[in-house]
């Protein structure tokens, strides 16, 4: 199985990129987890973003707020996906990286999840790894399964307590 990379502007970013690590144990994805930043070691993510593919990953995530321009810089230097995260900090509340996430130019795509949705992120990498793992795709059919399971259960509880 393809590795996912997940990469850091800063390591405060940790506690919302935490939240992807459950998802890859639950699909058993291996992963790695970089601080790299957009402008204090752009030579540094650039090496690690152009020699990602023949180093076995098939899918890059980026989370940085502020300006966030970390993302696009990984695009820059890959053909694999990359996954932004815009990290909520700053007086913006994380408007200021989504846009910055979501914004890029045409060529240079970047996929942009919720501002600090790391768990969604996670589970796009998934997916996209899963398009050549049939044992992935398997796990990711049971998890759907089990979470729509949850909410019709949920559903017929509170149907019975408050029907009249």
């Amino acid at each position: 199985m393809k590795k996912a990379a997940v990469i850091m502007g800063s390591d405060s970013d940790l506690p919302v990129v935490e939240k992807a690590f459950g998802v890859f144990a639950e699909f058993g994805i291996p992963y790695e987890v970089h601080v790299f930043s957009a402008h204090r070691t752009p030579e540094e993510a650039k090496a690690f973003t152009e020699s990602a593919r023949k180093n076995g990953f098939g899918v890059l995530i980026a989370a940085a707020g502020m300006a966030a321009h970390l993302a696009g810089a990984i695009a820059a230097n890959t053909l694999l996906p990359v996954i932004g995260i815009p990290i909520k900090s700053g007086g913006l509340g994380g408007t200021d990286a989504l846009l910055s996430t979501v914004q890029m130019p045409s060529g240079i795509p970047v996929a942009t999840v919720a501002i600090d949705g790391a768990k969604n992120a996670a589970y796009l990498a998934a997916e996209i790894l899963a398009v050549s793992d049939d044992a992935l795709y398997e796990k990711l059919v049971a998890s759907r399964k089990a979470a729509s399971d949850a909410v019709l259960k949920k559903n017929a509880e509170i149907s019975a307590k408050y029907h009249s």
